[in-house]
């Protein structure tokens, strides 16, 4: 049986290695591992015979996922966008529930994780000042919590985390579609901790260089953040525009709860980027960290590939 981990990395001939710095933050993807989800789910509409060209899936039908945060480190500041799943599951979502997570998403609990990337970068949870939720969906958020001697507990003891109220109160309170992404367990140990702040809407300078803005075509309240220093600009896209394949305006997810008002969101996003010559970073590309993009024909397309190094 042919696995998603073995399939080939499609983009390989085409990958640059790129350092990057803006203002006083070095960049670094933050991988914390590999899961599966079917194709046809994460591409919707679109036939498989395109896109698996650029996403080859196993005898399963399900593509490489990656769950991949990103750090901003400067001397004063090491913000987290997004954690990952993490890793607890039965501990924290119990034995039924727990081995439910691992087998429907082929969870890989090999060599990459949320803690051996930040120790590769020379951190540990305990050094994460503040942490930046694009939604709570458990791919995005789960890691934020973990378990200790029986109990929930914040896993970024020492940061502020961010969340938009609205999407907050999706979590809480799930329409029937995404009760099986949002789980209190992940974050309201966050919250009775007093270590959440809670945002209504876009803000321009959340921190230093670095704003949120709003998107709620995947899921109510999520928030893309974008890094800027005038110069160079980063764009962390969450699952607004969770991989390169997903640059296409038509490409989007059977996720999605309002695809058509995501297309537009989207193309919003893309024509800045596009005029600014800034990267796109995403979160569930397993082949890549970010790229360049440019207008097509109505459309827009991948420019340059980047794998941070």
């Amino acid at each position: 049986m042919t696995s998603f981990r073995d399939l080939p990395n499609p983009h390989a001939d085409s990958l640059k290695n790129l350092q990057l710095k803006v203002g006083d933050y070095e960049i670094h993807a933050v991988p914390t591992g590999l899961f599966g989800l079917d194709g046809g789910a994460m591409f919707g509409t679109v036939p498989k015979v395109l896109w698996e060209k650029s996403n080859p899936s196993d005898s399963a039908n399900r593509i490489a996922m990656e769950a991949r945060a990103l750090l901003l480190k400067s001397p004063t500041h090491r913000i987290l966008i997004d954690c990952g799943i993490g890793g607890d599951f039965i501990a924290k979502y119990g034995d039924k529930l727990g081995a439910k997570f691992e087998e429907m998403y082929a969870i890989d609990r090999g060599a990459t994780s949320l803690e051996g990337s930040l120790k590769r970068l020379g951190l540990t949870t305990d050094d994460i000042t503040h942490v930046i939720f694009t939604h709570l969906h458990f791919d995005h958020a789960g890691a934020a919590t973990k378990a200790e001697n029986g109990k929930v507990v914040p896993t970024f003891k020492n940061a502020k985390h961010f969340v938009q109220r609205a999407n907050l109160e999706t979590a809480r309170h799930p329409n029937r579609r995404e009760k099986a992404s949002y789980f209190g367990v992940n974050f309201e140990a966050v919250i009775a901790n007093h270590q959440m702040e809670i945002l209504d809407g876009p803000v321009k300078d959340l921190l230093p260089g670095v704003s949120v803005a709003i998107t709620n075509g995947h899921t109510i309240g999520q928030q893309y953040v974008r890094i800027s220093d005038g110069k160079n600009t980063v764009y962390y896209c969450g699952d607004l525009i969770p991989t390169s394949s997903h640059v296409r305006l038509p490409w989007v997810m059977g996720y999605d709860l309002r695809p058509l008002e995501l297309i537009e969101e989207k193309a919003v996003l893309l024509e800045q980027a596009a005029q600014e010559s800034a990267y796109l970073f995403f979160e569930h590309d397993p082949y890549l960290d970010l790229v360049n993009v440019i207008a097509d024909r109505g459309d827009f397309a991948v420019r340059d590939r980047f794998r941070l190094t």
